[in-house]
């Protein structure tokens, strides 16, 4: 019976062993940072966000808050949101590269990740430059658009992105 078993268990297995240690790795990073503020991936993120608002014509500002660990943006004269680790996107990016990985099918596992990764880190830029603008323009929607909307977006993304993998890689041969 436990043979029946083996290849969903081995699969389930692959994708937590990964996922907890690119967890791992990514909090031992983090760790490494708690006296400076933010840490350079977010600051970077944040910096680039703040880089395409000036271009849509949204003159943005960045305040580091070391202390809380957060940058505020502040947008045409008024602080509109803050952005805190957790809006790196890079935690959804652990969880979409364990399970691509759960699948492993040799060479072309490693360039649909780095291609998932870079649409994700793009579609997260994005999505930070959207809630900006709307708390901005229109306070009102923010909890709805922060909590609701945009999570939607960047998870719908990587459920869309799993179905690819799975759909036209990862089980191809077994369905031709």
């Amino acid at each position: 019976m436990l043979k029946d078993f083996k290849p969903v268990l081995s699969i389930l297995l692959r994708f937590i062993i990964i996922y907890l240690v690119l967890l791992f790795c990514y909090q031992f990073y983090l760790n490494s940072f708690k006296e400076t503020g933010l840490d350079p991936f977010s600051k970077m993120v944040a910096n680039q966000v703040s880089s395409i608002q000036n271009a849509l014509h949204y003159p943005t500002q960045l305040y580091n808050d070391v202390a809380k660990e957060q940058v505020w943006f502040y947008v045409k004269t008024v602080y509109v949101t803050r952005m805190v680790e957790g809006c790196n996107a890079i935690s959804v990016m652990i969880l979409f590269t364990s399970f691509v990985f759960a699948f492993y099918k040799g060479p072309k596992t490693f360039v649909f990740v780095l291609v998932g990764l870079l649409l994700l880190y793009v579609i997260n830029l994005l999505r930070i430059v959207g809630i900006n603008l709307l708390v901005r323009d229109y306070k009102e929607y923010e909890r709805i658009a922060h909590d609701f909307l945009f999570p939607a977006i960047i998870y719908g993304t990587v459920v869309v992105l799993w179905l690819v993998w799975i759909k036209l890689f990862a089980l191809k041969n077994e369905n031709s």
